[in-house]
């Protein structure tokens, strides 16, 4: 008897930490364990990545951002991308990272797959966290930011804010379920998605779609406004009634700026704008 209970007790010693420690939430998946990081959970024949934000308690909902992947990407950058999961982890906010099928997206195409697969995720990542809907984010980057445009105007019911970092998709058909309100940073020496202009060299020509779509007036005067020493962006604002839509342009090319993500989160959050 007690050469079973030593034996007992040897294996319960030897087994991982996680394995011996339920998480606070019976929902949630502990960091290190599969499907978090850098592995990737399985959903429908395809795969997409998680983060949790740091210290997070297991039992407080999270508000989520759903970010879609550059082309020749997969998930599995943005979780470890300092200026995107570094923005989430700081703030409090659960990082959501699909991988495209072939590393890209379908974001040409009305009622695509990629939507659905999108929404698969959000459903499923809702089995695993406490997730905050009421405060549900989208952004993306390059092929990606085209792939949030086409989101947040087919499955933008509820997403409180969309995101687009160095892309404009000329969309032709109308909004559906369009996001709450919109923000887009652009560099006009972008030299792989080229920078809009529009008529009359209009660089407020990226946003000219939501601004439209929400009957925006004219935009609150302009101002300059930096986040780190190194970039200043021209913020452009439309108060449209219960939506609003933001051009932050700056004179750089095809990159992800530092820190924009998370100041975009500061302010969507009430928060007052921080870096990094």
């Amino acid at each position: 008897m007690i050469i079973r209970l030593l034996a007992s007790l040897l294996a319960f010693c030897a087994l991982p930490l996680a394995a011996q420690e339920a998480p606070t939430n019976p929902n949630s998946i502990l960091p290190g364990s599969p499907c978090h990081g850098q592995t990737a959970c399985q959903l429908d024949g395809r795969e997409y990545h998680i983060k949790e934000p740091d210290g997070w308690d297991g039992v407080s909902p999270l508000p989520v951002l759903l970010h879609f992947h550059g082309w020749a990407r997969t998930g599995a950058v943005p979780v470890y991308h300092s200026r995107i999961s570094g923005a989430t982890r700081r703030r409090g906010v659960l990082l959501v990272a699909p991988t495209g099928e072939s590393r890209t997206w379908r974001f040409r195409s009305e009622n695509g797959a990629d939507v659905d697969f999108a929404n698969a995720v959000l459903d499923d990542v809702a089995k695993r966290y406490p997730i905050d809907r009421d405060r549900l984010y989208v952004s993306g980057y390059s092929y990606g930011g085209l792939m949030a445009w086409r989101y947040a105007c087919e499955s933008g019911q509820g997403v409180k804010a969309a995101m687009s970092i160095s892309a404009t998709l000329r969309l032709r058909a109308p909004c559906e379920q369009a996001a709450d309100s919109f923000r887009s940073v652009y560099g006009l020496r972008d030299n792989v998605l080229p920078y809009p202009f529009g008529p009359g060299d209009d660089t407020t020509y990226p946003v000219q779609f939501w601004r439209d779509h929400y009957g925006c007036g004219d935009h609150e005067a302009p101002f300059d406004y930096t986040i780190t020493e190194r970039r200043i962006f021209t913020r452009f604002v439309w108060d449209c009634g219960a939506n609003n839509v933001i051009l932050d342009r700056h004179p750089g090319g095809h990159l992800i700026p530092r820190g924009w993500i998370g100041w975009q989160l500061d302010e969507l959050l009430g928060r007052a704008a921080t870096f990094p």
